[in-house]
């Protein structure tokens, strides 16, 4: 792929040893170099030296090193690749659920208030008829700081943790139990990206499931904590914890193993000779089928944040009493794994796309050998 920087230099400038056009340019200026030190001293002295040509030829070299040549891309495991899964983390996960933020609205409300919103269509119509098309996206400015803040932490950490893990577990334990470090690896990832996390999905249950209560962050936030104090804005923590670290663990586990079995046992080439779109859309589908299997194992703890998040004062008891623990586990779930599935999905899917428009390879799958990897670079 020719780098942006083409476009401000002519390409004849850029040098590299294997480009026909730079060996052409070459032998043109060794003809003309040496044409005209011929003619200059045929006119001064018959007999040339043979060291002042040596001089001259050798002025020839002024290309400039091509900006495509190898050692130029994002080194592996650098700072700079870290910092670019960071970047891709906060495109995928602020983006993603800030879009769905009228399915988690309805979700919400079904969670606090069942018996007024009974059915995910009812929700919709509910919604509509009291507060118009602008209410389905009430709560989307801490929808969108939140998961921004916790999608940077969750996919910068969960690099850094497994490449952590598996330099002190070794190559032979890795290979052997690499489930076990996506699984650490994510775990300690999203114990700090819910800390990110938690007061902006405090402000956003509030201001989603009681109307009148604030507009959004901007006022939200202050009444939130005018009302329960700082403290107030990690009520929900520990639920959350146990929300989402099941979720991610699921997430990446689950992710990192379908791709692998979607490369060996569903296309018949080798991941580094397949398209980057093709690849792309394996990205998208293993995150639906992770998504899937996340919102299942993490549905009980989300209905449970929701309760305490609306109700000032409540604890995890009067939680489990009022839905019970049946409805726990079940009030919301299609709505959720419809909406996790299509988000898990696209947050896979733009943070692969990411990676790859800054040339890093996609997630999953078999890793190619380093030369494949400098080859694809430099493509």
């Amino acid at each position: 792929m020719d780098s942006p920087k083409h476009s401000l230099i002519p390409s004849f400038l850029y040098s590299s040893s294997s480009s026909p056009r730079s060996l052409l340019l070459d032998q043109v200026l060794n003809s003309n170099s040496n044409a005209a030190f011929a003619s200059t001293n045929l006119e001064k002295s018959p007999s040339p030296s043979p060291a002042k040509t040596t001089t001259m030829v050798s002025r020839k070299n002024f290309l400039i090193a091509s900006p495509t040549e190898p050692g130029k891309g994002i080194e592996m495991y650098s700072p700079a690749f870290y910092a670019a899964c960071t970047v891709g983390g906060i495109l995928s996960c602020g983006l993603t659920h800030m879009t769905v933020t009228p399915l988690d609205l309805v979700k919400c409300n079904m969670q606090i208030d069942p018996a007024k919103y009974k059915s995910i269509s009812s929700g919709f119509g509910i919604l509509m008829k009291e507060q118009g098309v602008k209410g389905f996206f009430r709560g989307w400015v801490p929808t969108l700081l939140g998961y921004s803040a916790q999608g940077a932490c969750k996919f910068g950490f969960y690099e850094f943790f497994k490449k952590y893990y598996s330099d002190l577990a070794g190559p032979e334990f890795t290979a052997k139990y690499k489930t076990l470090i996506y699984l650490a690896g994510s775990a300690s990832a999203e114990v700090i990206a819910d800390i990110a996390l938690c007061p902006f999905e405090a402000v956003k249950v509030r201001v989603q499931t009681q109307p009148g209560f604030a507009r959004g962050m901007s006022d939200g936030f202050p009444k939130f904590v005018k009302s329960e104090g700082y403290g107030g804005l990690y009520k929900g923590l520990g639920p959350l914890w146990g929300r989402q670290i099941p979720y991610t663990m699921m997430k990446f586990a689950s992710f990192e193993t379908i791709v692998e079995m979607i490369y060996k046992y569903a296309i018949p080439n080798p991941k580094h000779e397949c398209s980057k779109g093709l690849q792309l859309g394996v990205s998208f589908a293993g995150g639906y089928v992770a998504g899937v299997f996340c919102a299942i194992v993490s549905h009980p703890a989300d209905n449970l944040v929701s309760f305490l998040n609306n109700a000032k004062g409540a604890t995890v008891g009067d939680a489990v009493k009022k839905i019970g623990l049946l409805g726990l586990f079940t009030r919301g779930l299609p709505l959720r794994i419809v909406m996790i599935g299509t988000l898990t999905g696209a947050q896979w899917g733009l943070y692969d796309a990411f990676k790859v428009f800054v040339g890093l390879p996609t997630t999953g799958g078999v890793a190619p050998a380093p030369a494949i990897v400098a080859a694809e670079a430099k493509a």
